[in-house]
């Protein structure tokens, strides 16, 4: 840890990477404790469809900003653990039109109050601080425009 704090633009990934698989791993282990079948990553998902009944594939991969073999890897992790169905699009049959199951609603609100609480346990770890997320939210335009290769890349010709 020491050789990371001297070192913080350098092991900045690291940070964020040891800093993510903690909540992660705590948040499968959470679930796994209270016998249930679902993945941290799910949560979103959910969330998606509590503001809209039907989705396809590309309209979560936008919604979430990731990308769509991604999101086919969650959704049929969701479709084998009964949460999620899928019904061809009438007009073209190449599209997955997704829906929760009647099990997903039915789990749906004892889901909702552990991330509730969940949420009260990032709030608790930032100590109520919300500026980490305006950070975040400058970091994620700066590498929309410039990711870290092409920045790097650049900072070697400067060299």
């Amino acid at each position: 840890y020491v050789i990371m704090k001297k070192n913080d633009h350098l092991t900045f990934t690291a940070r964020l990477k040891r800093i993510s698989d903690n909540l992660l791993y705590g948040a499968k282990d959470l679930y796994k404790t209270l016998n249930l079948e679902i993945e941290p990553n799910w949560h979103l998902i959910f969330l998606l469809f509590k503001e809209k009944n039907t989705l396809t594939i590309t309209e979560i991969a936008e919604q979430l900003k990731i990308s769509q073999p991604g999101v086919i890897k969650i959704v049929n992790k969701m479709k084998t653990k009964k949460y999620l169905k899928a019904e061809k699009d009438k007009k073209d049959s190449r599209i997955q039109l997704l829906k929760l199951t009647t099990k997903a609603k039915k789990e749906l609100p004892k889901l909702e109050g552990i991330w509730s609480a969940g949420e009260k346990t990032i709030v608790d770890i930032l100590d109520n601080n919300t500026e980490i997320f305006e950070h975040l939210d400058r970091i994620e335009i700066a590498i929309s425009k410039s990711d870290y290769k092409e920045r790097t890349l650049i900072h070697l010709d400067n060299d």
